[in-house]
């Protein structure tokens, strides 16, 4: 794989990795420390560092046209486009939840480590979150791998380097998506309840933290 792609790769990925130590990019910040990692900011993050190494790669390497080199932009296909979409409407929405969810914090609410915390909720390990995971991890390896062999082919047409994925594939990446997120609603209120148990409350006025009072920002898990 040319290096024009794993440049931008490693260098966007480390400054995901900055942002995340620094500023938490990638938690759920109003849950007690250590916060746990949120799934679908590190699903947006997945892609935005693909979809935008890809693109960076393409521009930088170039192609030919009559024995000249030309450094011109690809255009995007539909589903990159769609895919980026698929993240930031499954963080929207995780947003929106949270945000008109009663904030509640459970004694499980703190980071385990990232696989647990991308894959779990305050009961465990979700089937939920174990499909959506599984089927980003698979379908952005294949992603990078097919830029790369399109790269190392020199293919002529810039805007064929990047896959087109087939629409039932991004029908699957969306379903999961959806499932995700309908999971999480069932797990706001299963959260209220719990807490609302642990805490020695009645049903519904589960007490909120002076922790998630604090911090602005809902929660996303």
């Amino acid at each position: 794989m040319d290096y024009q792609f794993w440049v931008p790769l490693l260098a966007l990925s480390a400054a995901m990795v900055i942002c995340e130590r620094n500023w938490c990019l990638l938690r759920d910040l109003t849950k007690p420390k250590p916060q746990p990692f949120s799934w679908s900011r590190v699903q947006l993050a997945w892609w935005t560092v693909i979809v935008l190494s890809s693109f960076i790669a393409i521009l930088w390497k170039g192609h030919l046209v009559n024995g000249v080199r030309v450094y011109d932009a690809p255009q995007l296909w539909e589903s990159a486009v769609i895919l980026l979409g698929i993240s930031s409407l499954t963080t929207l929405t995780a947003r929106t939840m949270d945000a008109t969810t009663p904030t509640v914090t459970l004694r499980s609410d703190h980071s385990e480590n990232f696989f647990l915390d991308i894959l779990s909720d305050h009961n465990g390990v979700s089937i939920a979150r174990f499909q959506t995971v599984i089927f980003n991890l698979v379908f952005g390896v294949w992603y990078i791998y097919k830029v790369g062999v399109n790269l190392n082919d020199n293919i002529a047409d810039i805007n064929k380097v990047m896959p087109n994925i087939e629409p039932n594939n991004l029908v699957l990446l969306g379903l999961s998506s959806a499932a995700y997120t309908a999971m999480k609603f069932t797990e706001n209120k299963e959260k209220e309840k719990q807490a609302a148990a642990e805490n020695g409350v009645p049903e519904g006025s589960a007490p909120t933290t002076a922790s998630a009072i604090d911090d602005l920002e809902p929660a996303v898990g």
